[in-house]
């Protein structure tokens, strides 16, 4: 199903104006932006005492988690540059909408000037999704037309790193990616999206991050004792308990073991205990990830993650975006459980190791 289209982080800037847009027009008044806060505004109070950050919330951006050196070496952009890029995006958008080159395949990137390659320019992780067999194309997709705004700067990536990606990974740590030896020798080797167990991407596990394609809402929940964060995708539900400490080492549930509090306006929430499937970037042992969940205007949530690992990185580094209020509700999410791509995908790992077994024989025969 198509995805109407949603009220992306950055939105109002385009749609109610800015300070430079309104230098141009000098009849009316400048608009204010919603990523500021208004002077004498505070942070509600939910009926508990608490800063209220519940609601539905989206956190849907055309700004990557990494930085694009292709396109800036900065974490802000100007507002001219911004505009050019979100039009430069909309375009390769609007453009790779057109029908599939039946001969090429969905996401195919044969032309340099094609509008897939364009947009792989400007996002380079579209790539991995699109240029598979059966990829979405992006009449699928909702990542958000807009760059990721923060205190009425545009950002180009959601990492506040030097150079917008992680930092080096110390010597003898895990690899970044492939944590399994053969993801094609069993289903337990998976994604656990593909058994329809959890949302795929970075939705619901600590840090929280848009997945760049659709479904990156939430709806949060606040009692006197948790936050309850429901993701959108999967429909995956994290509960973080606001009273006593972690739980055991040894007890490892999905997304992890999050406990919080609050600090002033902001709710600080720590997550340890992860499971191996549950890695980000390698790291899953070890990994503490710790997010600040700020109300920084009156239709905006700031929120702030914080990465640790000894075993992988020298010192904690992490990123920052908004959440923007999502026109609606979260949904049900339909994941297919009945679908035969897993028993295909390994059925076809089989038949080629059956094969390539089969042409030894033949060769140490002859």
């Amino acid at each position: 199903m198509r995805r109407i289209p949603i009220l992306t982080l950055g939105a109002a800037l385009a749609t109610a104006g800015f300070a430079l847009a309104a230098q141009a027009a000098p009849a009316k008044a400048p608009a204010a932006d919603p990523t500021v806060a208004p002077p004498g505004w505070a942070a509600p109070k939910n009926a508990f005492g608490q800063p209220d950050i519940s609601g539905y919330w989206s956190n849907a951006t055309m700004t990557p988690l990494m930085r694009n050196a292709k396109l800036t070496d900065k974490l802000v952009v100007a507002p001219t540059e911004a505009r050019e890029l979100e039009k430069a995006f909309s375009d390769a958008l609007a453009a790779a909408d057109a029908p599939t080159d039946q001969k090429k395949g969905p996401g195919a990137v044969t032309d340099p000037n094609s509008a897939e390659a364009k947009l792989v320019k400007i996002r380079p992780d579209f790539a991995a999704a699109g240029g598979d067999v059966g990829g979405y194309n992006t009449f699928w997709i909702d990542p958000g037309a807009h760059m990721m705004v923060v205190n009425g700067e545009y950002r180009s990536s959601i990492l506040t790193t030097p150079n917008g990606l992680p930092p080096a990974r110390k010597p003898g740590a895990a690899p970044a990616f492939g944590r399994y030896r053969d993801v094609y020798d069993s289903y337990e080797n998976r994604a656990l999206g593909e058994r329809c167990i959890m949302g795929f991407g970075r939705n619901s596990t600590p840090p929280m991050l848009s997945n760049g394609y659709y479904n990156n809402d939430y709806y949060i929940m606040q009692t006197p004792d948790s936050v309850v964060i429901q993701v959108e995708m999967i429909h995956d539900t994290r509960i973080v308990r606001l009273k006593g400490g972690h739980i055991p080492e040894s007890v490892r549930p999905f997304m992890g073991d999050s406990i919080g509090h609050f600090e002033g306006n902001t709710l600080v929430v720590e997550t340890t205990n992860f499971r191996e499937s549950d890695a980000f970037m390698g790291s899953w042992k070890h990994l503490k990830v710790t997010e600040r969940f700020t109300r920084v205007t009156p239709t905006r949530v700031n929120y702030q993650f914080q990465i640790e690992d000894p075993d992988t990185w020298d010192k904690p580094w992490g990123g920052e975006y908004n959440f923007a209020p999502l026109k609606g509700i979260v949904y049900e999410y339909a994941c297919h459980e009945g679908n035969y791509a897993l028993p295909a995908i390994l059925a076809g790992a089989r038949r080629q190791e059956q094969e390539a077994a089969t042409g030894k024989a033949k060769t140490g025969a002859e």
